[in-house]
């Protein structure tokens, strides 16, 4: 059980990074064949949990993330959440769970002296448009570059190489909230098979690909201090499961999502 009150109260610096698409059934599968060596020493007790996510495509899983609502086991019984806004006087939140007084997450934890950092990968945080401004507007900086996205073949050692150098910068000023949306398991992603078609083989191998920087990531980050960190999938996709194509759709391919979180160093 993590203590997110304690961990933020302490000024615990926090990593969250969201896989963008990634299915849980490729994430499973992908660790349990020794694709992703990083991860699998990463993640608690070497594996991911299997999750389902709050929304079926970007803008609203992310809006619901920052909301407080973070993916839910597939059962009755459910731990405390990590952070939840103030509910109503007559709901009772545990202890350990980071409560904000605010609109959202980034709004409450910049009340405890947190800086909010964003380094965006798909579209919805590019700022490029209205509705993709909307998500970069929440935090206190948000970086986008055209090489962040999922078209660009190595764009997640651009993602990270940015992410490490934030970190740097504020590294003994006030705790950071870094967030890093992770471009590379989002279509298109047949180029790291050499195809131009999309398939959870190529998910597969996308993920693979951003597994090398993934640790370097966290091997940089927790080298000086300690980090909550949070890694899940915000949806994921449908490759002709049953029929289905993409996303924003209530299938299983869409729901069901990888999610990890631990604290580390």
């Amino acid at each position: 059980m993590i203590d997110t009150a304690q961990i933020i109260e302490s000024g615990t610096n926090i990593l969250f990074v969201t896989l963008d698409s990634l299915r849980h059934d490729v994430a499973h599968s992908a660790l349990g064949e020794g694709r992703t060596p990083r991860l699998a020493g990463l993640l608690p007790g070497g594996k991911w949990e299997r999750r389902q996510t709050p929304g079926t495509f970007t803008l609203p899983a992310h809006m619901a993330f920052f909301s407080g609502f973070l993916p839910k086991l597939p059962q009755p019984h459910q731990p405390p959440r990590l952070w939840e806004c103030r509910p109503p006087a007559f709901k009772t939140v545990p202890p350990e769970t980071f409560q904000f007084d605010a609109p959202n997450l980034l709004d409450g934890l910049t009340l405890h002296g947190y800086r909010t950092v964003c380094v965006g990968g798909v579209t919805y945080f590019s700022a490029e448009t209205p509705l993709g401004s909307v998500l970069p507007a929440m935090f206190h900086e948000a970086h986008w570059r055209p090489e962040f996205c999922s078209p660009e073949i190595d764009s997640t050692r651009h993602q990270v190489d940015l992410a490490l150098e934030l970190a740097d910068t504020y590294d003994g000023q006030r705790p950071l909230f870094l967030f890093v949306n992770i471009s590379a398991t989002h279509v298109p992603h047949g180029h790291y098979l050499d195809s131009s078609t999309d398939t959870t083989a190529s998910q597969a191998a996308a993920l693979a690909y951003a597994d090398e920087h993934l640790g370097r990531l966290l091997d940089g980050l927790t080298a000086k201090k300690r980090w909550l960190v949070i890694l899940c999938a915000d949806h994921g996709d449908a490759y002709g499961d049953d029929g289905y194509q993409g996303r924003g759709i209530a299938h299983p391919a869409v729901w069901n999502v990888p999610y990890a979180a631990w604290v580390h160093g």
